[in-house]
């Protein structure tokens, strides 16, 4: 069971429908590629680490003063985006991707 395994992905990989696959989703090497890239996948990650605390309080202050329903939900939505900080994981995914874009 194992070594079918190993063989079915050793497969995939070395299939050129699957390097097809991969060439066709990298990003075009272009100013507005590793632009999309960094922008929004780097930075949001960068701001979270650095100011998320700050950006959190921010939101839970404007929260407190019972505002609009628009607002209500702009305060939330910062609120679930910078609670936790910056996620290693999409920092990691955003660099990779960032690697690949020059390869």
């Amino acid at each position: 069971m194992k070594h079918t395994l190993k063989a079915k992905a050793r497969q995939i990989v070395q299939s050129p429908v699957t390097r097809k696959a991969l060439q066709s989703m990298k990003p075009e090497k272009s100013m507005w590629g590793f632009l999309g890239i960094v922008l929004l996948l780097i930075v949001p990650e960068i701001v979270g680490f650095i100011w998320g605390s700050d950006i959190t309080a921010y939101a839970e202050r404007g929260l407190a003063q019972s505002p609009e329903m628009i607002e209500k939900y702009y305060y939330e939505l910062l609120v679930m985006l910078f609670e936790a900080g910056g996620s290693w994981v999409n920092l990691a995914i955003g660099v990779a991707l960032l690697v690949w874009f020059f390869f």
